[in-house]
C-alpha cells in the first residue's frame, strides 16, 4: 500500500506538471495568434477580427468546461477529470499545430477550412483547460494534512506559472505550428503517471458513505450561502484579471496616451509579468501558512496589487523600462491567485468541492470580459489613463469588500460536507 506522503507528492507532481502545460496552452495561443493567423493568409483586419473570436470561442469553452468538469469530479472523482481534461487539451493542442497544413504527418487536416477548424480546437481546448487546475487542487487538498495544504497547492501554483514563461520562451526558438506540437506532447507524456496517482479518500469515503447528498453544481445553485460565497471569491480574484486584461494586454493603447515611445508590447509585458508571478506565487503561499490566515496574506497581496497598479500609472509615463519595471512588480503581487484556489477548496463541502474549485478560476478569468467592457466604455469619455484609474479603483473596491466578507479557511478540516 502507498504511504500517505507518497501518494501526495505524487498528486502533487501530477497536478503541477498538469498546471505547467496548462498555462502555457493559455499563454501560447496568445502569443501566437497573431503568427499563425498570418500564416493562414489572414490580413492584418480579418487577423484582429479572428483573432478576437477564437478568443471568446476558448473563454466559451471554458464556461463549458468550468461546470462539466466541476460537476464530474463530484460525481466521478477527481482523478478521472485531472487526468480527462489533461487528455482533451493536450490532444486539441496537438493538431492545432496541422491548422491548415499542406505538409507533414497532419497534412490531412489541410482539407478542412482552417479558421472553422482552428475554432472548434480553441474551443476542444478551452473546455479542457477549464478542469485540470480546479482537479488537481482539490485532490491535492484532500490528500495533503492540513499543515502541509498550503504549501502543497503552493508547488502547483508556482510551477504552473513557470509554463507561461516557457510558452514565450518557446515561441523565440520554433514556429508556431511545432510550439503547439511540444505543449500537446508535454501533456501526453503526463499519462505515464497515471497509475502512480491516488483518488482522493474523502471522495472514496463519501461514495462508500451511500449518503444521498445532491453533488456537483445544483447544491450550489439553491444555496443562497453557497452562491454569495462563490460570488465573493470570484470577486476576491478579479483584480488579478484586471491587471492582466486592462493594464498588460491594453498596454499599447494606454502607453500611447501616456506619451511613450516605443510602446511597450503586450508579449513582452507578459513575459515580466508571469516572471515576477513565479516569485509571488511562492510568496503568498508561503505567508498564508506563516500567517496561519488565507484572508490576510490575501489582503496584503491585494493591498500590493493596487500599490503595484499605481506605480505603473504614475511611473510609467516616465520610460518604457519604469513601464515594464512596475508590470514585474504588478505581477508578483498578482500571484495570490493560488491562494484564493486554494480558500475556495477549502470552504466548499466534499460533495461539491469540486465544482466550487473548478468553477472559480473559470469565472475569475471570465470576470475579464465585464472589466474590459467597462474599461471600453469608460474610456470614450476620460482616456485610456482616466479608465484604466475607474475600473482599477472598481475592481479593488468591490473585491475588498469582498474579501471582508470572505470566511477564513486555513487548516480547516475538510471532512464535511454541504446540505
Amino acid at each position: 500500500m502507498r504511504k500517505p506522503k507518497t501518494a501526495e507528492k505524487m498528486a502533487v507532481l501530477v497536478a503541477a506538471l498538469g498546471y505547467f502545460v496548462d498555462v502555457y496552452d493559455l499563454i501560447l495561443f496568445n502569443v501566437v495568434r497573431w503568427d499563425s493567423l498570418h500564416d493562414l493568409g489572414l490580413t492584418v483586419e480579418e487577423a484582429t477580427t479572428t483573432g478576437v473570436w477564437l478568443l471568446n470561442v476558448q473563454l466559451i469553452g471554458m464556461l463549458v468546461g468550468g461546470v462539466l468538469w466541476g460537476v464530474l469530479g463530484d460525481l466521478r472523482g477527481r482523478m478521472s477529470v485531472l487526468f480527462g481534461s489533461i487528455i482533451l487539451y493536450s490532444l486539441a493542442n496537438f493538431l492545432n499545430a496541422g491548422v491548415g497544413a499542406t505538409s507533414g504527418p497532419l497534412a490531412f487536416m489541410g482539407e478542412w477550412d482552417a479558421v472553422t477548424t482552428y475554432g472548434i480546437l480553441r474551443f476542444i481546448a478551452g473546455v479542457g483547460l477549464a478542469g485540470e487546475l480546479g482537479a488537481g487542487v482539490t485532490l491535492v487538498a484532500e490528500i495533503s494534512s492540513r499543515s502541509r495544504r498550503g504549501l502543497a497547492v503552493t508547488i502547483i501554483g508556482a510551477v504552473g506559472v513557470v509554463g507561461a514563461v516557457f510558452a514565450g520562451v518557446v515561441h523565440g526558438f520554433v514556429g508556431w505550428r511545432f510550439a503547439y506540437m511540444i505543449g500537446g506532447g508535454m501533456g501526453l507524456a503526463l499519462l505515464a503517471l497515471r497509475f502512480a496517482v491516488f483518488e482522493s479518500g474523502l471522495f472514496q469515503a463519501l461514495e462508500k458513505s451511500g449518503a444521498t447528498l445532491s453533488r456537483g453544481i445544483i447544491p450550489i445553485l439553491r444555496s443562497r450561502k453557497l452562491s454569495l460565497l462563490m460570488l465573493r471569491i470570484v470577486l476576491v480574484g478579479m483584480p488579478i484579471w484586471f491587471t492582466l486584461a486592462v493594464i498588460v494586454a491594453l498596454a499599447p493603447k494606454i502607453a500611447a496616451e501616456m506619451g511613450l515611445s516605443p510602446v511597450p508590447k503586450p508579449g513582452h509585458l507578459v513575459a515580466l509579468f508571469y516572471s515576477g508571478a513565479i516569485f509571488g506565487d511562492i510568496a503568498s503561499g508561503l505567508l498564508s501558512q506563516r500567517l496561519r490566515s488565507r484572508k490576510v496574506a490575501i489582503g496584503v497581496f491585494m493591498a500590493g496589487t493596487a500599490i503595484a497598479c499605481a506605480l505603473v500609472l504614475t511611473l510609467g509615463p516616465r520610460s518604457s523600462h519604469w513601464y515594464a519595471g512596475t508590470t514585474v512588480l504588478m505581477g508578483f503581487f498578482s500571484a495570490y491567485w493560488i491562494v484564493t484556489i486554494t480558500t475556495t477548496s477549502e470552504l466548499f463541502g466534499t460533495n461539491v468541492r469540486a465544482t466550487a474549485t473548478t468553477m472559480v478560476p473559470n469565472l475569475i478569468r471570465v470576470s475579464a470580459v465585464p472589466v474590459t467592457m467597462l474599461f471600453t466604455l469608460l474610456a470614450e469619455s476620460t482616456g485610456a489613463v482616466g479608465a484604466t484609474w475607474i475600473t482599477g479603483a472598481i475592481c479593488f473596491a468591490l473585491a475588498s469588500m469582498a474579501l471582508w466578507k470572505l470566511p477564513e479557511s486555513f487548516s480547516r478540516d475538510l471532512a464535511f460536507t454541504d446540505p
